[in-house]
Formats: structure tokens, C-alpha cells, sequence
């Protein structure tokens, strides 16, 4: 086992090696240990193309990677084997209906793609993470679509500071890049028209705003002799085909012209959340007298929650080391919670006098539920 890694470079991850070898490792190891002798010697090994493994953790990036638990209430994984330009192998331990504990590893899937070029294999894995969806739970796809976005990985080069250097703020996802934002429209759209047909009420409007959060587009829509949809964003027409999607699918597939694409997709009660790897909106399908009022809405203020210390993730409180009316200065220790083998501390911001305490020792609780109350 050790040598045949060792001709890879020291790669990490068996599938890696598997991918680019062809060899299976795993099966090697299993017969090694059986007594029989390796099948195969050191001349017989060469490397073909470009594998990449991505994790898929159960750990929610717009928290800092905290982890996050539940039911894995959807689970959709990307078609295994030959794509064309890239092959997709998905080493997965859990299926759609389990549930991701506080006491075990939050590791979900082993995701990995094969490409002759290194630039085959990264393309390959970004589609590979459209293809995915999970739901009930955080879990860090969305940032693994930001790496295989990013020129800096493109390129290759990479340091153990990456993601310290690529997300000083921590990560929030990525601006919508000009074809992501034809994506969502084309999408939205598309959804627009399946909704209404499915209805009984088909509009024979053919002009249209959408809004992406506050930024407004003038859409014409129409079809082709072929039944595609034909999408025309502020003069620029566009051919949807291939539309794979009805009410209630959690992914929307399609072919954006030439160029095929995964969205997930959720309806609001004004339009759609929908994200294209890295990047999400809300985006609304209006007519245009609409749109215009809705630039007049007030914005929604966020809640103050100053004075309140929230849990940052699932987990189990150890301990609130801390009573109502006590003086606690900043840094002290207001809570500990376990989640996943790891004890989180959290710690008061400020001076303050604590009002109420919310939570004890051997209480579970969830994300933002409220721990310890300051005056």
C-alpha cells in the first residue's frame, strides 16, 4: 500500500490514487492481508490524467465551519462513471433519510472527479458539486464550488494558508459573476412559465423585470420552432433547452445555450432562492409596474441580538459557568457546548451583567437558540 502511494506523489486519499492508477487499492490491501502477494510490481504502475477529491462535511461555512446536525432530509448525488470530459466516483456513507449525530465524524461523501488535464479534472468536480444537493443540515458545498471557481486554485497555486488568505471575513458566499447572473434569470423563468402552465393560467405576457435581490433586468420571453425557450435579457437573447424540472424538485437542469448547468432551486412567496454553486439570490419574476414598487418596500431590519449570547451550532451544553445578576467581564467564559468530539467555548464580548440564563449542563439545543441573556 505504502508504495504504491508513494508513487503518486504521496497523494492522501486512496480514490485519488485509484482514479489516476487504476488500481484498487483497497482490494490489494484486503488480499495482502489475506497472504496473497500483490498482483502487480512497481514497473507496472503509471499515472493517467488528473483526479480531485472534494469532502463533503456535515460543517456549515457561513458559521465558520461549525458543525451542523440533522436529518438528511434530501440527498441527491451527482451520476457516477463516464461524463465525457470528466468521470465522477462518489465514495458516500450515508443515504437520504439518515441522520447526521453530534457524536460521530460529520464526513458525508468522498466526492471525486478524474480528468486528463488538471484544468478536465477541476471543471468536472465543480459540475459534480451542482449535481449535489443536501438538505436538513449546513454543510459546506457551496465552498467547495467557490475553490473550483477560484483563478488562485485554477492556477494551482495553493498553500495551507488558503482559505485564511481567500476569506479573511470568513466565507459568504461569491458574487454573482455576469453568466451566473443569466443563469438565474433564464432558471427563474423557466420555473415562471413550468408554474403557470401547470396552473391552467398561462400568461401571454412576454415581457418581464426581474429582480436579483435589488438589481433589475427588462426580460422578453418567447419560444423557438424547436420549443425551446428563447430568453432575451436586456437585448441579449438566450436559448434555454433540456428543462428538467417541475414543482417541488429541489434542482433546476438545463442547457444554457451550448453550456449545461445545475441550479438549486427553492420557491418564496414572491419568486425563488436559487444558487449557482457559490453564489445565491432571491430572484423575482414580475411585471414591470410590480418591480417598480418594489423598490419603495422599507427594508427588514435585523433583529438586535447585542445583549443575547447564541448557540452558535446543534449541540450539547457542557456548562454555563455563569448566574443571573453576576458581573462578567470580557473573555470570561459564558457557556461550553459539545458538538461532534469537539467542545466550543464561548466567551462574553463585552462587560455586562448577566439578566437570565436560558440553558443548562446536559441540555441540547440548536442553532441560535438563546443561552445566556445580558441586561
Amino acid at each position: 500500500f505504502f508504495f504504491l502511494e508513494m508513487n503518486t506523489r504521496l497523494q492522501v486519499e486512496h480514490p485519488v490514487t485509484e482514479l489516476i492508477t487504476g488500481v484498487d487499492l483497497v482490494e490489494q490491501m484486503i488480499r495482502s492481508a489475506w497472504g496473497e502477494q500483490l498482483a502487480i510490481k512497481q514497473d507496472d504502475l503509471s499515472i493517467n490524467g488528473w483526479a480531485i477529491e472534494s469532502r463533503i462535511y456535515a460543517e456549515d461555512p457561513y458559521r465558520g465551519f461549525l458543525p451542523s446536525i440533522g436529518r438528511l432530509v434530501r440527498y441527491e448525488q451527482p451520476e457516477e462513471g463516464d461524463q465525457g470530459d470528466y468521470t465522477v466516483r462518489n465514495d458516500s456513507g450515508v443515504r437520504e433519510g439518515d441522520e447526521i449525530s453530534m457524536f460521530y465524524d460529520p464526513m458525508i461523501a468522498k466526492l471525486c472527479a478524474w480528468g486528463e488535464t488538471r484544468d478536465d479534472a477541476v471543471r468536472g468536480m465543480a459540475r459534480a458539486l451542482e449535481d449535489t444537493h443536501l438538505a436538513g443540515l449546513g454543510h459546506n458545498v457551496p465552498f467547495l464550488a467557490a475553490v473550483m471557481d477560484q483563478e488562485r486554485f485554477q492556477s494551482g497555486e495553493l498553500s495551507t494558508s488558503y482559505i485564511k488568505d481567500e476569506f479573511p471575513d470568513g466565507f459568504h458566499g461569491l458574487a454573482l459573476t455576469p453568466e451566473q447572473v443569466k443563469i438565474l434569470i433564464a432558471s427563474a423563468v423557466a420555473m415562471n412559465e413550468v408554474i403557470a402552465e401547470q396552473d391552467g393560467d398561462p400568461s401571454e405576457r412576454t415581457d418581464w423585470t426581474v429582480l436579483i435581490d435589488k438589481a433589475a433586468y427588462e426580460v422578453e420571453v418567447g419560444y423557438d420552432e424547436a420549443e425551446d425557450l428563447i430568453v432575451a435579457i436586456d437585448g441579449e437573447e438566450l436559448s434555454l433547452s433540456e428543462i428538467d424540472w417541475r414543482p417541488g424538485l429541489s434542482l433546476f437542469k438545463a442547457v444554457l445555450d451550448d453550456d449545461a448547468f445545475t441550479a438549486e432551486v427553492k420557491r418564496a412567496a414572491d419568486g425563488f432562492d436559487i444558487r449557482h454553486r457559490a453564489a445565491r439570490a432571491r430572484v423575482r419574476v414580475l411585471r414591470p409596474d410590480v418591480a417598480h414598487l418594489y423598490a419603495l418596500l422599507p427594508e427588514k431590519q435585523a433583529a438586535d441580538t447585542s445583549k443575547l449570547v447564541l448557540s452558535p451550532m446543534p449541540g450539547l451544553v457542557v456548562d454555563i459557568p455563569v448566574t443571573p445578576g453576576q458581573e462578567v467581564k470580557s473573555g470570561e467564559t459564558v457557556a461550553i457546548i459539545e458538538a461532534m468530539k469537539m467542545q466550543n467555548i464561548l466567551k462574553a464580548e463585552r462587560d455586562g451583567k448577566v439578566k437570565a440564563v436560558k440553558a443548562k449542563a446536559g441540555d441540547p439545543v440548536a442553532a441560535d437558540d438563546v443561552l445566556v441573556e445580558f441586561e
